[in-house]
């Protein structure tokens, strides 16, 4: 219960502190203070909901120390309120509210806690002003002033709570670039927490040894990549064509790739994905291509007349993405781009989405989330990148059918498929095979990455192969 404190009697806490969630279990666990920001926040994944005596709570998994993902508490909280917060970087997403007792120094008092993946921050907690109302004063410049604790103090605080590793002590590879891109760190901590030997390799690093007798791959000046079971590719769209020929040359010595180097090429090549959406009769907003400027007029009929959309082929992220508002404009940037040699998609301009998508992630044949991202004001692209906003949503089973039979399409076991809602129904916009994992597990709590990781494991088990590394040409008869 709330007391009120005498202004003489206020403890002084410094940015930084020590506090304790005794309802949650949680005994240490080191916070930010900031008293710029209204709410406070926890760190939390997994969440799910339940009722219980007619009350809903929430059911959530936490990494209270930072750096340290093998101690993992479950926690319940009452929920109070659902409510949309925007961070630092301008996303919103919906947040679930608990109230709980927090502990600061020898004083305790109940605050409001929204809960969200703070992976990627600092501090696995955030005191906000709301929190702190009279009961403190802050020293900006001081940290820890009820106490200081090191990591050893607090994991003894803790029991182990670390997931048992699996029986089988896998070898996986996230190939990709970044080290630090939030994807490629929760997909090693996923598998690092479920007792595989993770390791990253940079695409632009590999170098390979084609041979039909031994072939095998080099890492970083001799390393021999030749022992891995399981590859998973974050190939970013400019290492394209190097990333599939290394994907490919993991597939040619044994090992089981997440997505496989053909889908993964035929997700990339928009024009190409879009022919094979059209071949399993998926709905797609109608779209022309063309080489001859002879031909701009007709295209621009061809999808409905202005405004329309033109893309680059090679764009990503919303960027190479225009709209043209009337005729002439869509005329005078097709002709621009293509006396630029540059291959271009005219597409018809869905107005109902009102500048909003579906972003569906898909793994193995099934919908584990689903976010709707809305564009930023005066934007008609829905991108996170561009300003774009994000909230959890649930599907329609006509989307989800469709984002399904997408992925299916490209071959692909993990795909973040790119949805708008038409008039004649759901349309598939774009189909990504290195789908990002920050929106999706911010704004629905789910442990995406780790669903990835069982699923290689998975494949594992049951013995898949993936298709031949090469697609070969039939064979033909003798001259």
């Amino acid at each position: 219960m709330t007391k009120k404190i005498n202004p003489a009697d206020k403890t002084v806490i410094g940015k930084e502190e020590w506090c304790a969630l005794p309802e949650l279990g949680l005994p240490a666990i080191k916070a930010r203070i900031d008293s710029g920001a209204k709410t406070s926040a926890l760190h939390a994944f997994n969440i799910s909901l339940f009722e219980e005596d007619g009350q809903r709570y929430a059911h959530f998994d936490i990494h209270p120390l930072q750096d340290d993902n093998r101690t993992i508490k479950s926690c319940r909280g009452l929920i109070i309120d659902r409510r949309a917060i925007k961070s630092s970087s301008g996303v919103a997403e919906h947040r679930y509210v608990i109230r709980t007792p927090i502990t600061l120094g020898k004083e305790t008092w109940d605050i409001e806690i929204t809960l969200t993946n703070r992976d990627a921050m600092g501090f696995r907690m955030l005191i906000g002003r709301e929190a702190l109302g009279d009961h403190v004063l802050i020293d900006p410049n001081r940290s820890a002033l009820l106490g200081k604790k090191t990591t050893k103090d607090a994991q003894s605080l803790y029991k182990t709570a670390q997931k048992k590793p699996k029986k089988d002590k896998l070898d996986m590879v996230v190939l990709a670039t970044n080290p630090n891109l939030y994807s490629n760190k929760r997909l090693m901590e996923a598998g690092e927490e479920r007792g595989y030997n993770m390791r990253f390799v940079n695409i632009s690093q590999c170098y390979m040894n084609m041979s039909a007798s031994k072939p095998q791959i080099f890492y970083r000046g001799g390393q021999l990549l030749n022992n891995v079971d399981v590859v998973i590719p974050r190939i970013r769209p400019s290492m394209t064509f190097y990333g599939c020929a290394v994907a490919r040359q993991f597939e040619t010595i044994g090992a089981f790739c997440l997505n496989d180097s053909i889908s993964i090429a035929r997700s990339r090549d928009k024009l190409r994905s879009l022919q094979m959406l059209a071949n399993r009769a998926i709905r797609m907003p109608t779209t022309g291509f063309a080489n001859s400027p002879m031909d701009t007029n007709d295209i621009i009929k061809m999808v409905g007349g202005a405004p329309l959309v033109i893309k680059l082929l090679e764009g990503t992220q919303g960027k190479g993405v225009v709209l043209a508002e009337t005729a002439k404009a869509a005329e005078s940037v097709i002709n621009a781009f293509k006396s630029l040699k540059a291959n271009i998609l005219v597409q018809e301009f869905i107005k109902e989405a009102d500048g909003k998508d579906l972003r569906c992630f898909v793994i193995d044949g099934q919908v584990v989330g689903t976010i709707q991202r809305e564009a930023a004001p005066g934007e008609f692209r829905a991108n996170l990148h561009l300003g774009g906003s994000a909230r959890a949503i649930k599907p329609t089973k006509d989307e989800e059918k469709t984002a399904i039979n997408a992925a299916q399409a490209m071959g692909l076991h993990v795909a973040g498929v790119d949805i708008l809602r038409s008039k004649s129904g759901p349309m598939v916009l774009e189909i990504n095979s290195a789908p990002g994992l920050e929106g999706i597990e911010g704004a629905t709590g789910t442990d995406v990455a780790g669903m990835m990781i069982e699923s290689a494991y998975t494949h594992i088990k049951q013995g898949d192969k993936n298709r031949a590394a090469l697609e070969l040409p039939p064979t033909l008869p003798p001259v």
